[in-house]
């Protein structure tokens, strides 16, 4: 399969990195949510080439997860602004981050800390059961086939982990 046909295959990690996968991709969208708005604003931020940043922010604008806005009418200039579906990549990011910080911190630290406005106190991204509140260990988590692939005459309990992705490598 062709990278360009990886938002084919029946599987939502597939198709997100099919919109976000791009090395440069996702420290455009940190700059987003760190308010970076205007095209100059990302390529002074992140050294990249115009043309690279103007694919980049193009497909983000296809996908969704960003909305061009214009600032200034002659000439006019547009500016880029996280969307709904965007805001939702903070976890993501945010999950990004705590790993840098855990295994690539070179012996240094974090580069950030990151505070909670509501109590005021230092927190790290944390991955919880929307049901229970307890972190997600991956251990103490198992799939089971969803509605994309549920087939009427196949169980909904996997047998094997390694069952996985040979489904999730199939196309609709």
């Amino acid at each position: 399969m062709r990278w360009d046909d990886i938002d084919q295959q029946v599987c939502s990690v597939a198709r997100t990195l099919s919109v976000v996968g791009e090395r440069w991709t996702m420290l455009i969208l940190r700059d987003a949510f760190f308010g970076t708005r205007r095209f100059d604003q990302f390529q002074s931020n992140l050294g990249i080439t115009r043309h690279r940043l103007s694919e980049r922010l193009g497909k983000l604008v296809e996908q969704g997860v960003l909305v061009k806005v214009p600032y200034h009418d002659h000439p006019v200039r547009f500016e880029y602004r996280l969307t709904r579906k965007g805001l939702g990549l903070y976890p993501v990011l945010m999950s990004l981050a705590r790993w840098g910080d855990e295994w690539m911190d070179r012996g240094e630290g974090a580069p950030l800390e990151w505070v909670h406005n509501s109590c005021g106190q230092k927190t790290r991204p944390t991955l919880t059961c929307s049901e229970c509140g307890e972190p997600l260990r991956p251990e103490e988590v198992k799939p089971r086939l969803g509605p994309a692939l549920l087939d009427a005459d196949a169980p909904r309990e996997v047998r094997t982990l390694r069952e996985i992705p040979g489904l999730l490598k199939s196309t609709k």
